[in-house]
This record gives structure tokens, C-alpha cells and sequence, in this order.
């Protein structure tokens, strides 16, 4: 068992989650879910033990993990930041946004700037279109921006 890589109080708190929920392969979306909050991400060694405590294979838990885009396998910033691309968001100028924020972190999307501040993602619809464009950034949702905020903002996280 690859346990030993994944540190042990994360894992004894992995296999206390999948206990809660009675060890049974139809809980694993909500296992996931938990999981994934103790570190950010799903880490290969996190996916195997869940794999094993529900006795399930481990490309069952990797095609969920891999299907659904709330869950990721790259550890994320201190500040992910998540952009909208709905339509609404898109019509009113998130596509520039999204591209300033490239530029100003240095990085692609679904990449973390090398001191861990922030990462960067992007969404389909937050369900907050009387915003747009929307930019949520960890828990806070920022609405109606413009490119030219995204350099205040991220000056203000740091």
C-alpha cells in the first residue's frame, strides 16, 4: 500500500471519512468531497487508499476524480481563483480577465504560481449572472470586473 507516501495523519483522517460513510463505493462522490478538503487536492496515494477502503478499483476512483471538474490532482494556492466563463460572464468580458490574470500571475490555467499564492481555474457559471463578469477568488465572489482591477486585487492578497 502506497499509505506510507501519503502522511499518516491524512490518512487515518482519509479512512475515518470513508468509515463515516459506511466504507460503501456509492458514497465515494461524497468520500471525494471530504477528502479532497483536508489537503486542497486528491493525491494519487489518497485516491489508492480510498480505492481500498471501499474495495473498488482505482480507476473507478480516478475516472470520477478525473470526470468531475470539482475535484483536482494538483494541489492548489492559497488563493485559487476561479473565473467564469458562462455566457453571460463570457458577453461581458471575462475572456479578458481571465487573460489578465494570466498575465499578471505568470501562469496558465490550472497552474499555481511557484510560491503557492495563487492558482488559476476556470468555471462554466457560478449562477451569479446579474454579476458578470464573476472572478471567485477562495470563498469571495468578486463581480462586475474589469481588467484593469485584477492587478489591485491580487496586490491586496498578498
Amino acid at each position: 500500500m502506497s499509505e506510507i507516501k501519503l502522511a499518516c495523519e491524512v490518512a487515518e483522517q482519509v479512512k475515518a471519512i470513508c468509515d463515516k460513510h459506511g466504507n460503501l463505493p456509492g458514497e465515494l462522490i461524497n468520500i471525494l468531497h471530504e477528502a479532497q478538503h483536508l489537503q486542497g487536492y486528491l493525491p494519487e496515494e489518497m485516491q489508492r487508499l480510498i480505492a481500498h477502503k471501499l474495495n473498488i478499483p482505482v480507476s473507478k476512483v480516478y475516472g470520477v476524480v478525473t470526470f468531475y471538474t470539482f475535484f483536482t490532482m494538483t494541489p492548489k494556492g492559497k488563493y485559487p481563483i476561479s473565473v467564469c466563463m458562462g455566457t453571460a460572464c463570457y458577453v461581458r468580458g471575462s475572456e479578458k480577465l481571465l487573460e489578465e490574470f494570466k498575465r499578471v500571475l505568470g501562469i496558465e490555467v490550472g497552474e499555481t504560481t511557484p510560491d503557492g499564492k495563487f492558482s488559476l481555474d476556470c468555471l462554466r457559471c457560478v449562477g451569479a449572472c446579474g454579476l458578470a463578469p464573476v472572478v471567485i477568488i477562495g470563498e469571495k465572489v468578486y463581480g462586475r470586473l474589469q481588467s484593469v482591477d485584477v492587478k489591485k486585487i491580487i496586490e491586496d492578497l498578498e
